[in-house]
């Protein structure tokens, strides 16, 4: 499963670069706000994305280490109720595996074009939010 997703993000990265996206590093002159060209708008769409991924890694670490306490606290009183942070683990698993095939999908009515790169990044962005909201409401729930 680990390797699927490792291999869909280098596509991603692939179809960025290959639509003159640079993944590695901003570009100061591209303004996000004002984006007209399709390059802006595919390079914009991509540090959206980014943005979004680096909200929800931190966010899951912190569901994830409360996940931890809430199995270390069941464990002293009934070991059998222990398994949130598997479960967690599990649910984040198989919810990237939707995300990159839900937003492989959504790029293809652009197929090979040069707006492709985009629609897939948007994707990425908007369930990458979604998700983020999902895991603060795990949180919330405790």
């Amino acid at each position: 499963m680990r390797s699927r997703s490792l291999l869909f993000g280098l596509a991603i990265t692939t179809l960025l670069v290959g639509a003159g996206v640079s993944v590695a590093q901003e570009d100061p002159d591209i303004d996000c706000g004002n984006a007209t060209t399709q390059f802006e708008l595919n390079y914009c769409a991509n540090r959206e994305y980014e943005a979004a991924d680096k909200v929800l890694n931190a966010t899951y670490k912190m569901v994830m280490a409360h996940m931890v306490g809430v199995d270390k606290a069941m464990a002293g009183s009934d070991p059998s109720l222990v398994g949130a942070a598997d479960a967690l683990k599990k649910a984040q698993r198989a919810w990237i595996g939707y995300r990159d095939g839900q937003c492989v999908l959504s790029g293809f009515s652009a197929r090979g074009g040069s707006m492709e790169p985009m629609l897939v990044s948007g994707c990425l962005a908007d369930l990458t939010t979604r998700r983020t909201a999902e895991l603060k409401d795990v949180l919330e729930a405790y």
